[in-house]
Order: C-alpha cells, then structure tokens, then sequence
C-alpha cells in the first residue's frame, strides 16, 4: 500500500512539475508549483522525515509561494496592444533549441543514471518510523546551540536593517 501511495504522491508532483513548466499563465504556475510542494511534504512524510515535510509546508508554501502568488498579482500589467490575438514570444534560434535540448537530454540521463544505480529501500523492508522532530530540537538546543543562536542573531540583525531601511526612505529623491 505505501508504494501505491508512494507512486500516487511522485506523479502528483512531476505532472505539476510539468505543468509548471508547460503553463503560459503565471498564476496557474504558480499554483502548480503549490501541488508540487505539496506532493514533496508528502515523499517526505513518507521517507520518515517528518521535519523536512513541516519545514516543507511551513516555509516554502506558507511562506514563499505566497510571497510569489502577491507578486505575480501586483505587477502584472495589461500589454498595450490593440491586436489581442498577438501573443508575447521571443523566437529562439534553433541553435540554441539544439543545445537546450541536448543539455537537458543530457542531465535527464545523468539523473536516471544516478537514480538507478541507487539502492533505495523498499517498502517491504523494515522502515524506522520513530519521529525525527525530538532528535533535531534536543540536537539544536545542546551540541548545535552556538550556531543556532549566531544564525537567529543574523537574522535578527537583517530584519532590523530591513525595517531601518524602510523606515528612512527619502521621498524626493
């Protein structure tokens, strides 16, 4: 049952890869690129990594995709074109649609190579499902303290100097 479910989540999130990939409409893209998160939160889920799934949900979909979905709808502008049958395309040399295909042609094989040569476990094998979230925050808090709190210190200091910058703009120039 879990290598169905495994199977179910992968192509869930390689057909909104390709959607991703194939849709004119940046929106549509964009919620694509939400199924695709998702469907990753999910393998993690069931790789074991509980944390890496959270961490997937909490900061790529709460928080960067909706950063990318208030972009798309706040600067996109109307073309200024009467003709609205014109689409925007940029013809490409076929040269370069030569290299592209044969760059990714390439790197696909490479990945392939690299996935079949791994020995991933099965789903008949015994899998450890003991909760990582206990490990990584005792870890955090007693052998990695020092630069947990240099990294918090950072970021601290980067939103300070954020709202700063903010705060001190100069209308007229």
């Amino acid at each position: 049952m879990e290598v169905i479910i495994f199977y179910i989540f992968s192509a869930l999130t390689l057909a909104a890869g390709l959607l991703i990939l194939f849709s004119k409409n940046l929106i549509y893209g964009a919620f694509a690129l939400f199924l695709a998160f998702l469907g990753v939160a999910a393998l993690y889920v069931l790789a074991g990594a509980d944390f890496l799934a959270v961490s997937q949900i909490m900061i790529y979909v709460g928080g960067i995709l909706v950063l990318l979905i208030f972009g798309i709808m706040l600067t996109q502008q109307r073309e200024k074109s009467d003709d609205s049958t014109r689409h925007n395309r940029i013809e490409v040399p076929i040269a370069r649609k030569a290299w592209g295909f044969f760059a990714g042609a390439g790197l696909f094989g490479l990945l392939v190579k690299v996935i079949m040569s791994s020995d991933f476990k099965m789903a008949g094998e015994e899998m450890n499902t003991k909760s990582t979230i206990k490990t990584i925050g005792v870890e955090l808090m007693t052998s990695h303290l020092l630069p947990f709190e240099i990294a918090a210190i950072l970021l601290l200091v980067a939103l300070i100097g954020a709202a700063y910058l903010a705060l001190n703009r100069n209308p007229t120039a």
